[in-house]
């Protein structure tokens, strides 16, 4: 059973991967993107590393994916000439919805009935996330430590080669706010009957 979820889950795979490259309009090749990390999440739960799957559906197709199709929307992209053959593509996602719905049965079969993977996922631990964990925290974590501090001075970079100082932009002054003074901000009116202000 597990050998025919493989078969299946990779060709979807690498047919997603083949129609991100081929799809000519790029909110489709997003879409096909994310069928291909949700597919590989699944043959990550196939071989027992269910943390990992979980990983990568919550980060990549959450995440990254999600990005991808934001960056795709800012794009000059026409979607009123997209719009106008949705109801021809309406079967086809369907189509789409219903096969990512029996990946997931195939993947809860294989798991229920094929009688586990082939290799321990998990040495001498109760879960995949603890195993994970202790060979992450132990053995690598000086790499581990490295790559945070990597990441950390990437976001610091990207910070400041994004900020300009521009001259007709607001700018909030805290310091100015909070000395403020009350006569400053209030002014009392003395308003005539019949009259405004």
């Amino acid at each position: 059973m597990q050998l025919i979820a493989f078969y299946i889950l990779s060709t979807i795979v690498v047919l997603s991967a083949l129609f991100v490259i081929a799809a000519r309009n790029p909110v489709h090749s997003v879409l096909w993107l994310i069928c291909a990390f949700f597919t590989s999440a699944g043959l990550l739960v196939l071989i027992g590393a269910e943390f990992l799957a979980m990983l990568l559906v919550v980060v990549y197709v959450g995440a990254v994916a999600v990005l991808f199709l934001f960056v795709v929307m800012m794009l000059d992209v026409d979607f009123v000439e997209l719009k106008q053959g949705f109801l021809n593509y309406l079967p086809a996602g369907a189509l789409v919805a219903l096969a990512l719905l029996a990946e997931i049965g195939v993947v809860a079969a294989a798991a229920t009935f094929g009688g586990g993977a082939s290799f321990d996922p998990k040495p001498d631990a109760a879960t995949n996330a603890q195993a994970l964990s202790k060979v992450l925290y132990t053995d690598y974590l000086l790499l581990f430590q490295m790559s945070g501090i990597v990441l950390l001075v990437a976001m610091m970079g990207a910070i400041v080669l994004t900020l300009r100082a521009r001259a007709k932009v607001k700018r909030q002054d805290i310091a100015k706010q909070t000395g403020r003074k009350r006569k400053d901000a209030v002014e009392l009116k003395d308003v005539r009957p019949g009259q405004g202000i």
